[in-house]
């Protein structure tokens, strides 16, 4: 009588059991199968992490069940009532266990936490082959945009727009800035993820250890068009990326620096381009904003606040100072306003001779406003 419901029970999970796996469909488990040595790293120091939580977890449970069923109301077991306050061994038992939990955690962290430095070269091709130290690391500079990625390889005088290639077991470091907002560089399959923020530099050393295509996208929400920034990289052998290198020089393009201004504009779902010449130290000039003609570098202007300022003529020279992310400063138009086939400016924008100072609350001291008269607080001194 008992067996015939039990058997039905079954048949019925058993119908069941691909509605309950329909929410795990959309996991990709690129995290836990990854492709790199340092993302493989990272995937033991989660298995480890989560094995040392189970250690006190499991048994806790389990306990709280088997205590919930034997004392249970209709039990037959007799009521337990010891007659005693205190029991060295059982605290030693109780906290021992989460203490040496505890250290473990910890001793793992201070280890991984140096070994798994974005900024530290990596030491090792994978667990079984340390890297040459003659070994030629590839370097990828990359510009995070609105909402697409710059890769400039400066060695091999090639950029690529959301296109990524590296040859199987090659380190690679990458440079990494963003144009306007912070963004979050991550290719799971290789390593984790890394911030780019503008005006900043941050670096990321990886290895790919087996041949394929994986995704690369934004880990940090950067506006409208962030759900398509992505990007794919390429982990091939070293005649596949001779190729590939080949196939991009031929595209004839060059990435100089209007070219770079029309890519800095916000645009979304931007095929993979090519450009076979780059403009020298244009990285640089990403980094530290000064793209556009007419514009200071960051550091130029830092070091000369370092050296107590360039005097009160300075003053008057702030036409290369603005750094908001218009590209509009000094007349530098790349591209006009509204033109056919072209990207417009953002909403807000308008041109550098229509935009005074004295309209963004900038005036400089002596300068002229549309009635001719003179701005700053020169009317004002003595008062």
């Amino acid at each position: 009588m008992t067996a015939r419901p039990f058997a039905r029970t079954r048949v019925i999970l058993r119908r069941l059991a691909p509605l309950m796996l329909l929410p795990l469909g959309a996991c990709n488990w690129v995290v836990m199968s990854p492709a790199g040595d340092v993302a493989v790293q990272q995937r033991d120091l989660i298995l480890i992490s989560t094995v040392l939580m189970l250690l006190i977890i499991i048994p806790v449970m389990a306990m709280t069940v088997w205590f919930a069923w034997r004392y249970r109301e209709k039990a037959q077991a007799k009521d337990y009532d010891a007659d005693w306050d205190h029991s060295t061994s059982l605290e030693l038992l109780i906290w021992s266990a989460p203490l040496l939990i505890i250290i473990a955690l910890g001793a793992v962290t201070w280890t991984s936490t140096h070994l798994l430095d974005p900024y530290r070269p990596i030491e090792r091709i994978d667990h079984a082959r340390k890297v040459d130290p003659a070994t030629k690391r590839l370097l990828v500079e990359v510009v995070a945009m609105d909402w697409k990625w710059l890769f400039i390889y400066p060695e091999l005088g090639i950029a690529t727009v959301n296109e990524l290639a590296a040859p199987v077991d090659q380190p690679i470091e990458f440079r990494i800035t963003s144009s306007s907002i912070m963004n979050s560089f991550f290719v799971p399959a290789i390593a984790g993820q890394i911030y780019a923020m503008p005006g900043m530099q941050t670096s990321l050393h990886a290895v790919a250890n087996r041949p394929g295509t994986f995704d690369g996208f934004s880990a940090n929400y950067s506006g409208a068009g962030f759900s398509n920034m992505r990007f794919k990289f390429h982990a091939m052998d070293n005649s596949g990326f001779d190729q590939w290198v080949a196939r991009v020089r031929a595209s004839g393009a060059t990435l100089d620096r209007a070219t770079y201004a029309k890519l800095e504009q916000p645009s979304e779902k931007v095929k993979p381009l090519y450009f076979a010449g780059v403009a020298p130290k244009l990285f640089h000039a990403a980094l530290n904003m000064c793209v556009q003609p007419g514009k200071k570098c960051m550091d130029a202007v830092m070091m000369t606040d370092m050296h107590g300022g360039a005097g009160k003529e300075s003053a008057r020279d702030v036409a290369g100072l603005r750094h908001d992310g218009t590209i509009d400063v000094g007349g530098f138009h790349p591209v006009e306003p509204g033109k056919k086939g072209e990207i417009a400016q953002p909403a807000g924008m308008t041109q550098a001779a229509e935009r005074t100072p004295a309209e963004q609350g900038s005036q400089a001291p002596g300068q002229q406003d549309h009635d001719g008269h003179g701005g700053g607080h020169e009317g004002h001194e003595g008062m």
